[in-house]
């Protein structure tokens, strides 16, 4: 297998090298022209980017999430849902990456075998950064009014943080 990963992007390359020269296309201009267009992208989303990850940093620093769910914690307990996890439900679908360290510090203070490290686990793989999605891809592409996305997105998200905490009590 590791042997087929190495070999299936070269023969990819030369693959796109032949066709562009059947088609008689100038492949270098092409690259040139497609790597123009990546830069503007990532310049036209940068200031969601930085808005997005400079939110979330003030959100998790201000503890506020934290104290909020201290009012929950009985019905947590009662519903065998470790408290820690409930930041992660939360920020998901704003930031993979926010959610990535906070499933890093359930696997250190309670293992990556424990009941609240697979939740977390599972939890990452049911869901998806739905709100960081929709502010990158619209905004690189310039729609202004996003319509059903976001509560769809929102509506599967709930779907997927309910089925990953039935699944780990169901299955762990």
């Amino acid at each position: 297998m590791n042997t087929l990963s190495k070999i299936v992007i070269p023969i990819f390359v030369v693959f796109v090298i032949f066709y562009g020269f059947k088609k008689r296309v100038s492949i270098y201009d092409a690259f040139l022209d497609g790597a123009k267009e990546g830069l503007m992208i990532s310049f036209n989303i940068f200031p969601s980017v930085i808005a997005m990850v400079f939110a979330i940093n003030i959100f998790l620093d201000s503890n506020f999430v934290y104290d909020v769910l201290g009012f929950f914690e009985p019905i947590l307990n009662l519903i065998k849902i470790p408290i820690e996890i409930m930041p992660m439900a939360l920020l998901r679908p704003i930031s993979g990456t926010a959610t990535l360290a906070i499933m890093n510090d359930i696997f250190i203070k309670f293992g990556p075998d424990s009941y609240a490290g697979r939740l977390a686990s599972v939890l990452q793989g049911c869901t998806d950064t739905t709100i960081y999605v929709l502010a990158l891809y619209f905004s690189s592409i310039g729609i202004r009014k996003t319509r059903y996305s976001l509560p769809v997105g929102l509506f599967a998200d709930f779907v997927g943080i309910s089925v990953a905490f039935l699944i780990t009590m169901l299955f762990f």
